[in-house]
């Protein structure tokens, strides 16, 4: 169905959300709209949080707001939609727009298998009632689940619109850019050409798709690296769990923007455990470019100041390539916990591939190489 009919039948006039591929019509439809707009459209850091924000505009205006997302995120509501929203507790009513990656029956990649599976379990347990919109479901249809909606709704119930690939259409282009001049792709590049045989823990999306694709072209093994595919906001985690307990070895995390702000929680915990060996690389676009380019805070906030304010005991920014250089030779040297944030363009190749090995056989590899 046309976007914009699915907009006009649900009738809200405040969305917050974490962007999806799934849902690139509909981010499209609201950047168009409204843009980043705090009165009817905010971009928060994970699914938890914009549903604390639409919780908030309920508090402040009675009116039912919409939280979308990838169904990855159904991790991240499930605590404030258990004692926030429940109607057993604060009954706060909000409909949430899911993009159901891993369909069962429809191939994806395997962190969103089981995902997939569960997606509509899950809101059935939490007690939310769900319509699943697909390509051939019509705008009449879809105005009668409103229609039930709105009673569940008034009674301070949640409700989900589960989107298939394909389901939401006509979306307005937008185009998604900043002025910074590095690719992210050949950033990594640099990165793999001064680390060397160290470990690399990568995060989900385009940066772990182009570090698989940088060692096959440079005939390399891939078990130096673990790819964080999934779990989105975690890598830096893994890579601190991987460092304290590998103190030998230089650990290099290659982050995002976007993941950052996910778990930056994960931040603080690093700096007050302070790894040595650690070097925490965040490569900043200012977007979710992964899932279609719309933007992140990012671009707006002093990464630097943070990282030291939480422990970091070296943290720098740099955005060209001969400053790259610099302080990526000597945080291979450096034994001391660094941060380097890298400013990057918006922008990957249209025919980057994917991971050809398993999520399995990734694992595997890289156990063995941290243990040889």
């Amino acid at each position: 169905m046309r976007v914009d009919k699915f907009f006009d039948i649900i009738g809200a006039d405040f969305y917050s959300g974490v962007p999806d591929s799934q849902l690139k019509s509909l981010c499209n439809f609201l950047i168009d709209k409204y843009g980043i707009d705090s009165k009817h459209h905010i971009i928060a850091a994970n699914e938890g949080n914009c549903t604390a924000i639409a919780a908030g505009y309920h508090l402040a205006t009675g009116k039912v707001p919409v939280v979308y997302m990838q169904n990855s995120g159904e991790g991240n509501i499930i605590n404030p939609g258990a004692s926030l929203l429940n109607d057993k507790v604060y009954a706060i009513p909000v409909i949430f727009v899911i993009g159901w990656r891993g369909e069962p029956g429809v191939h994806d990649e395997p962190q969103h298998i089981y995902q997939g599976e569960v997606t509509i379990k899950l809101l059935d347990d939490m007690g939310i009632s769900s319509f699943v919109i697909g390509p051939e479901t019509t705008d009449d249809e879809v105005a009668n689940a409103m229609c039930d909606f709105k009673e569940l709704l008034s009674a301070g119930k949640d409700v989900a619109f589960v989107i298939r690939k394909g389901a939401l259409t006509d979306a307005p282009k937008v185009e998604y850019k900043n002025d910074n001049i590095m690719k992210r792709e050949d950033i990594i590049k640099h990165i793999v050409a001064v680390s060397g045989d160290d470990p690399i823990i990568s995060t989900t999306g385009k940066a772990s798709r182009e570090l698989f694709e940088i060692r096959e072209a440079n005939e390399q093994s891939h078990q130096y690296d673990f790819l964080t595919v999934g779990s989105m906001g975690h890598s830096s985690s893994i890579a601190l769990g991987v460092a304290i307990n590998k103190p030998e070895k230089k650990i290099w995390c290659i982050d995002g923007d976007g993941a950052l702000l996910m778990h930056m929680g994960a931040m603080p915990v690093i700096g007050a455990n302070n790894p040595e060996n650690l070097v925490h690389i965040v490569i900043n676009n200012g977007a979710h470019e992964t899932v279609g380019g719309m933007p992140t805070v990012a671009s707006s906030i002093d990464l630097i100041a943070i990282a030291k304010a939480c422990g970091y005991k070296y943290a720098v920014s740099v955005d060209d390539f001969d400053a790259l250089d610099r302080e990526i030779n000597m945080a291979k040297e450096r034994n001391e916990l660094s941060f380097i944030e890298i400013k990057s363009s918006i922008g990957a190749r249209e025919d980057l591939g994917r991971p050809t090995t398993s999520a399995l056989e990734n694992k595997e590899n890289f156990m063995r190489y941290l243990s040889s």
